[in-house]
């Protein structure tokens, strides 16, 4: 057990949902996550990269990762959303896992096929585990697919992934 105690807590991405920032993912978490489960990790928040320009708030700033037609069957700026992501990744990590919410659970779940497809994220180490908080795969029934990620649901990820599924009622506490 002592050994346990003095190993690096893993370092994990922390993608938020659509119309929300890093600094509000990261109330939602602390205030809804045991305090045992946040010890024993290195959460590193990022802002998705396109500015949310029709949800404005007079407290925060909302982003959005991709952008999607109103049906969600198209799907716009992927490409460039990934890059930015895996930008952020060296310049933050090494990153050992990769937790999404929402949009950010979209783009989380993704992420392991694209990089055994080898079609994105290869200047980063291999992806080890992913925690997906009520998401969606691209190409479901309802949801487009970008051509980035049209094979990376085409095999089991072969990291370990754990999925919240159900309906979240995080506090309101956008300007808290």
């Amino acid at each position: 057990m002592e050994n346990y105690q003095h190993q690096k807590k893993p370092r994990v991405l922390c993608l938020h949902a659509y119309g929300n920032s890093a600094e509000i993912f990261k109330k939602q978490l602390v205030l809804n996550w045991p305090e045992i489960v946040l010890d024993k990790l290195d959460l590193v928040f990022l802002n998705g990269p396109f500015l949310l320009q029709d949800k404005v708030d007079v407290h925060d700033t909302c982003y959005e990762w991709f952008q999607a037609s109103e049906d969600l069957r198209e799907i716009y700026n992927f490409e460039e959303c990934v890059q930015y992501v895996e930008a952020n990744m060296e310049k933050y990590g090494p990153f050992d896992g990769v937790l999404g919410f929402s949009q950010g659970a979209i783009l989380t779940a993704s992420m392991p096929g694209m990089q055994r497809e080898r079609v994105a994220l290869t200047k980063v180490p291999k992806i080890k585990f992913v925690i997906l908080i009520s998401g969606v795969k691209f190409g479901g029934i309802e949801f487009g697919c970008p051509k980035l990620a049209a094979n990376a649901f085409a095999s089991p990820i072969e990291c370990p992934s754990l999925h919240f599924i159900g309906i979240f009622c995080w506090p309101s506490i956008i300007g808290s």
